[in-house]
């Protein structure tokens, strides 16, 4: 089984960006311990990241077709407002786990409506890196 791994905008930025709340390791340090995790339960994952909507729709479209069986995604600010996002989720019929590091609910207002959580099977925040894991894990077990 393998799945997409989606980051959206800044999450480049991670070791360096609001350490305070994101902690100091890198998006690729974080990739490198997602796969680790992964592999123990036997699902491949692949990585990409933008900055841009647009890309970040490619990234969703690419799901489409046998290559995965779903998507981890954390769709940064995008998840808040972009309504684009949100219909390319939900035209691809393979499960997409939505992932935050922070408690999303625990911050600025704007933060706490995700518009893309109505197409996601499912939401893990808050518990920064380890999130990811969990959203794997989550996924693993839907797909079975």
């Amino acid at each position: 089984m393998k799945i997409l791994v989606i980051n959206g905008p800044n999450l480049n930025l991670l070791g360096v960006r609001e350490p305070h709340i994101y902690g100091t390791r890198t998006l690729s340090d974080i990739n490198d311990y997602i796969l680790d995790e992964a592999k123990k339960l036997g699902i491949e994952c692949e990585f990409y990241q933008s900055n841009c909507e647009g890309e970040l729709i490619a990234a969703v479209h690419s799901v489409l077709g046998d290559d995965y069986a779903g998507c981890v995604i954390n769709a940064a600010a995008y998840t808040h407002y972009s309504y684009a996002l949100r219909d390319a989720i939900s035209s691809v019929n393979k499960p997409f786990v939505e992932v935050h590091m922070s408690n999303v609910h625990s911050r600025e207002e704007f933060r706490h409506t995700s518009v893309i959580s109505p197409v996601c099977k499912g939401i893990i925040a808050g518990f920064g890196e380890e999130s990811y894991v969990l959203a794997v894990k989550a996924l693993a077990d839907i797909i079975k």
